[in-house]
């Protein structure tokens, strides 16, 4: 009878445990798509150094991409691309997200001569929803600095 409970007692803990750990699986999983998504959107900006200056990027402004088609075709594909992603969540796995990159020029001695940028790209979303588990505002924040060519 002493060991019914006790082997109760050990498949009742090892049943929560199998909920924690799938909570923390999905946790890891929207972290892991969202850094993915500031990291690619950082090396398009990379590749695209010259004109690191056209990508800030505010997705929840009504006009995400302000770059010209014209004059800057390849600043806004790329954020158009983004936006697309961002606002599909079968596409990006994540929920309300909302996308900003901030760049700012360069300021001080060394930065200047250097002529590096600071670019920021901030992904916010709200992790997902669960029966035990309420959704919070969740982000993530990638730094860098790119000096055009």
């Amino acid at each position: 009878m002493v060991a019914s409970a006790i082997l109760a007692v050990g498949i009742l803990g090892a049943a929560s445990m199998q909920g924690i750990a799938l909570t923390r699986n999905v946790d890891a999983t929207e972290l892991t798509r969202a850094t993915n998504l500031a990291a690619e959107m950082i090396e398009r900006i990379q590749y695209n150094r010259k004109n690191v200056g056209q990508y800030a990027i505010d997705t929840s402004n009504a006009t995400p991409c302000p770059q010209s088609a014209t004059t800057q075709p390849m600043a806004r594909g790329d954020c158009q691309q983004w936006v697309t992603l961002l606002s599909n969540p079968q596409a990006s796995g994540l929920v309300n997200v909302r996308g900003t990159i901030t760049v700012v020029p360069p300021a001080g001695t060394l930065k200047t001569l250097l002529n590096e940028n600071a670019v920021t790209v901030t992904v916010q979303w709200t992790g997902a929803t669960g029966v035990t588990k309420v959704g919070r505002p969740k982000q993530v924040v990638l730094s860098t600095a790119i000096s055009p060519e």
